[in-house]
């Protein structure tokens, strides 16, 4: 009888220890965080991006949290004459399988929305006033590893999955707009993203 006690309370135990990170009520923190410049021969200014998207989740139920990303994109490029600032919004959910102790493949369904405007730059490096306003809405689907070193911070490993983008453009000038949708699965392994997560 002790033996089949001692067995249920370890398996009790490694089951609590593979939960404890992504158990319900807990909190995930994470976001991206992203720089690029690149500098064309003959071109006064290099073409610059920045991103920043932080983001909060809340497990409502056992390996299951939902929450939000919100931030901010900057793209200046002088080899187009364009600079695009946009605010972001990408609201998540994210469900994970339990491997092993430490080992959770999981996978998350978000919304990204971004919106923005367009200012047209010129051949020196200067913006001048804005001509347009974007939208973007989308629907991704991103499938994942991850890797808990300890309770606190798990170590992701990712692809973008499958993806749809409808984006707008409204000019300034005449109120016309120009939609344009896009769709497409990428699974590059090649190309991952790969990110730390913190859990509370």
């Amino acid at each position: 009888m002790k033996k089949i006690l001692l067995s249920l309370v370890a398996v009790a135990a490694l089951t609590f220890g593979a939960n404890a990170q992504t158990e319900k009520g807990k909190i995930i923190l994470g976001g991206n965080v992203g720089f690029n410049s690149t500098k064309v021969d003959g071109a006064q200014k290099a073409d610059v991006n920045f991103s920043v998207v932080p983001s909060v989740g809340y497990f409502v139920g056992n390996n299951f949290a939902i929450g939000t990303g919100v931030g901010y994109d900057y793209d200046k490029s002088v080899s187009t004459n364009r600079q695009n600032e946009a605010f972001k919004v990408a609201p998540f959910g994210r469900y994970y399988v339990n491997l092993t102790d430490q080992f959770k493949f999981f996978g998350q369904l978000s919304v990204p929305l971004a919106f923005g405007s367009l200012k047209a730059v010129d051949a020196n490096g200067d913006t001048g006033s804005k001509f347009a306003s974007t939208t973007s809405i989308g629907v991704n689907v991103a499938p994942g590893f991850a890797f808990f070193p300890n309770k606190k911070v798990g170590i992701e490993f990712s692809v973008n999955g499958l993806g749809y983008e409808n984006f707008s453009t409204k000019l300034e000038a005449t109120g016309t707009k120009v939609k344009s949708n896009s769709f497409g699965f990428e699974a590059d392994t090649f190309a991952p993203k790969l990110g730390v997560q913190f859990y509370f």
